[in-house]
Parts: C-alpha cells; structure tokens; sequence
C-alpha cells in the first residue's frame, strides 16, 4: 500500500532514496568509529608482556580499567546503533516492495 503510493509520486521516491542513502551513510560512520574503539581496546591476553616483569602501580591499573571499561561500553552502543539502522533499513526497503 505505502509503496504504490510512494512510488506514484516522484517525490515520494526521491525521499526514500534519501533516507536510504542516509542510512548507509549513518551505518558506515557507526561501524568505522565502531572497528576504531574496538582497535584502541587493549588485548585480554597478555602474549609477549607476560614474559616482562611489569609493575603496574593500583591507580594505573584503575585508570586503564577505567578506559577500557568505556571504550567496551561505547562498542556496544554503536553496535546497538549500527544493528538499528541495518534494521530500519531493510524494514524500508520491505515497505518499499509490498
């Protein structure tokens, strides 16, 4: 139903290629800042550091939990934003074709 109406008028076509292309862009931004904060997050093993002797002091340890822990908090919430706008999107182009 929404589509033939959609589709009759070529503005209503031309809006919801916009909101397409909005929502590629919007889900291309979230997964790169995404794939850059999971690259800024610090390895849960240890590999070669676990040879060194390295002290850390209590308030370094806290402090890098500290970031690590929102770093791993803002993951989660673009891949919550990015699993949306994949949802959003496919639900448009189902209205679209019906």
């Amino acid at each position: 139903m929404l589509s033939n109406v959609l589709l009759l008028s070529d503005t209503g076509f031309k809006i919801y290629i916009s909101f397409c292309y909005i929502f590629l862009v919007l889900t291309f931004i979230a997964a790169l800042i995404t794939v850059i904060i999971i690259l800024f997050q610090k390895s849960n093993s240890d590999g070669i550091q676990g040879i060194t002797a390295s002290s850390e002091t209590f308030f370094g340890k806290n402090k890098g939990r500290s970031i690590e822990s929102k770093l791993k908090k803002w993951s989660w919430i673009l891949l919550g934003v990015i699993a949306a706008l994949s949802i959003v999107l496919y639900i448009l182009q189902i209205m679209m074709q019906a």
